[in-house]
């Protein structure tokens, strides 16, 4: 995942750049040919006149694709998260319509109650032995309309609520199967761009592809002998990541053999028993902020605005991450451009 200045992006209402899609594609389509011609003459549409534009050209492609890629992850977990929601309205559908045939068949028996074992009050009257008994009675008779008036609120309130609930699922499943189809149409086009940008890289020399891995995810560091966390959890997050190290970054992928940047979080803290979601927008909103200078292994530091990349805090400035497509996961310093905050949930 790319750790390198950016431009701030302008963002639609959502939050989302705006430049995803077509936009990304006519970015990766100017290096698609990556035609270097012999003199640094100016260069034609949808080419590049200079190694080092082409260099830049694809650094820039990776960076906008890791960006799609982790809007990608998000809608998938905000996806989950509102099918969770309609299955809980459907589950208080039931239980409303459940109460609801209960309280049917309390009614049925107070009627039945009423009916046959209780006078009206003019016949309490007539067939009183004593006044004591007539109010008796008429005490019964009120108890028992009271007992009614009762179950005819609660039947009128379980109603509503049937009701509520009912709407309250259809309008989350509405927007699940909204946000389902956006998703789709994400990775649809994201499949695109992927296939352009390896395109793009293949078509580079090695040492500009070796360029293009450090311009988007820095020069790997010589990590510590050993990390020593504050918690069992922290040290086993930590030595988890830590054991990727050398694996393939993978677009979307959460391990075991591969990975890109939240999948490698989430892949790390599964092992400690903690579930997080395979988002790094998502990621960065669990927990609680932590200051640069309070760092401590185990924590999550996450880059850029909004959210596009995630590793795992290892200390002595250094992160465990997994960088960029053509690069593996590695050892960073934390403190490269885009730097934007980190979250301790440990």
């Amino acid at each position: 995942m790319p750790v390198r200045p950016r431009p701030a992006s302008s963002a639609t209402p959502s939050g989302a750049p705006r430049r995803t899609g077509r936009g990304l594609l006519a970015v990766g389509a100017v290096g698609l040919a990556l035609t270097l011609l012999p003199a640094p003459a100016q260069a034609a549409p949808g080419q590049a006149s200079t190694p080092e534009e082409a260099t830049q050209l694809v650094a820039d492609a990776t960076h906008q694709l890791e960006v799609v890629t982790e809007q990608v992850n998000d809608a998938q977990v905000q996806l989950a998260e509102q099918q969770a929601a309609a299955a809980a309205a459907q589950q208080s559908v039931a239980d409303a319509q459940a109460q609801l045939q209960s309280l049917g068949a309390q009614m049925d028996e107070v009627a039945v109650s009423a009916y046959t074992g209780n006078p009206s009050g003019f016949a309490a009257l007539l067939t009183s032995a004593s006044p004591e008994d007539f109010l008796a009675q008429v005490s019964t008779l009120d108890l028992i309309a009271g007992h009614t008036d009762d179950l005819l609120s609660q039947v009128s309130a379980a109603a509503q609520t049937a009701t509520d609930a009912q709407a309250a699922a259809d309008a989350a499943a509405t927007q699940a199967q909204q946000t389902l189809d956006q998703v789709t149409a994400q990775q649809q086009e994201l499949q695109q761009q992927i296939t352009t940008y390896q395109a793009q890289f293949a078509a580079l020399s090695a040492p500009q592809r070796a360029a293009v891995v450090e311009a988007t995810s820095g020069p790997e560091v010589t990590p510590p002998a050993s990390v020593v966390a504050d918690s069992a959890a922290a040290q086993t997050v930590v030595d988890t990541a830590m054991a990727q190290r050398g694996d393939p970054y993978v677009w979307g992928a959460g391990g075991p053999g591969s990975f890109d940047c939240s999948g490698l979080t989430a892949y790390a803290y599964a092992a400690a028993g903690i579930s997080l979601p395979h988002s790094s927008a998502a990621q960065a909103r669990m927990g609680s902020p932590v200051s640069r200078a309070d760092l401590q292994p185990g924590d999550l530091v996450y880059f850029y605005s909004p959210v596009s990349h995630i590793g795992i805090y290892i200390g002595n400035g250094m992160m465990v991450h997994a960088p960029t497509s053509g690069d593996v996961v590695k050892v960073s310093s934390v403190d490269m451009s885009g730097y934007a905050g980190a979250r301790r949930l440990l």
